[in-house]
């Protein structure tokens, strides 16, 4: 004879998952994002004391800020990812493996050649012409420093996005709802988070969101979050200090930069391609290895 189980009360059913004990995946992302905002503001005071005495430069502020969210993003999703969601922080994607090294170098590669391709084809266009090189007018030791500096701060971006929401926000929507719409609303929520960005308009903001779907792309077709950090490293890097873009808005996204234009939809497509083929490439020369849906134990 078979027991009935008990029914569960509202209470239950509006905070607890159906499927295991611990909160539903709303609940815990709204801890998650309350933690880390008290984090930043905790984090910012000291910090931005500290950077007053000590005169800290532009970069250098801009730098700060991304040690800032390092803290607060990371050690959020560290407690809730231990203490809500009941898995540990490497299942979100971070084992450390041979792939590592391979995945981070191989999307900074793909977006070398997107960000190339971008450049070419403006100044196929006469958009834009080479003028010179910042180390005929700045010594090279200190284009090398600020280059390294720089290079350095957008290995923070990458880490600090990626995490939040190729990691956290992806994979916790996707644990309450499916895997598509986990792509898709975490994707909506990175477009959303840009819109404070210099000169962000709605243009910019779905450019952002299509950004995100490619890096989503980049989870999906390893279940690891080392290579979207290494493409938003790439994307990032190559697009700001190493080539810069100016041409008509509507294709370059002016002040914005190339995800408020045309330009990136064939950027888009073709990192979309790049990604499938590493990818693919990679399941090949490592088979027998499970896929497992985000959120659900391995």
């Amino acid at each position: 004879m078979q027991i009935p189980t008990p029914a569960r009360s509202i209470w239950v059913r509006i905070f607890v998952s159906p499927d295991e004990p611990r909160l539903r995946a709303g609940w815990r992302l709204a801890i998650q994002t309350v933690l880390m905002l008290i984090l930043f503001i905790c984090t910012t005071i000291p910090l931005v004391i500290l950077s007053q005495f000590a005169g800290t430069s532009e970069d250098g502020l801009v730098l700060l800020t991304s040690v800032i969210e390092l803290i607060a993003i990371t050690l959020s999703i560290f407690l809730a990812r231990r203490f809500l969601d009941r898995r540990s922080f490497g299942s979100l994607g971070l084992k450390l493996d041979r792939w590592t090294l391979f995945d981070l170098l191989a999307g900074i590669a793909i977006t070398l050649l997107m960000m190339g391709g971008i450049f070419l084809a403006m100044h196929l266009l006469g958009w834009i012409r080479v003028g010179g090189f910042t180390w005929q007018a700045e010594p090279p030791g200190t284009v090398l420093g600020r280059g390294l500096l720089i290079l350095f701060g957008f290995v923070l971006v990458g880490w600090n996005e990626e995490l939040l929401s190729r990691g956290y926000h992806l994979q916790t929507l996707a644990s309450g709802l499916n895997l598509y719409w986990g792509v898709v609303l975490s994707s909506l929520i990175f477009g959303i988070l840009h819109m404070l960005n210099p000169s962000a308009s709605w243009v910019s903001t779905l450019g952002i969101v299509l950004a995100g779907l490619f890096l989503a792309c980049g989870y999906l077709g390893t279940r690891q979050l080392w290579l979207p950090i290494g493409l938003h490293i790439g994307w990032n890097f190559f697009e700001g200090p190493v080539f810069g873009f100016s041409g008509p808005d509507l294709w370059t996204g002016g002040p914005f930069g190339p995800e408020a234009g045309l330009i990136v939809l064939p950027a888009l497509a073709l990192g979309v391609l790049l990604v499938y083929a590493y990818s693919r490439a990679r399941r090949r020369l490592n088979p027998g290895k499970a896929v497992t849906e985000p959120g659900r134990p391995a």
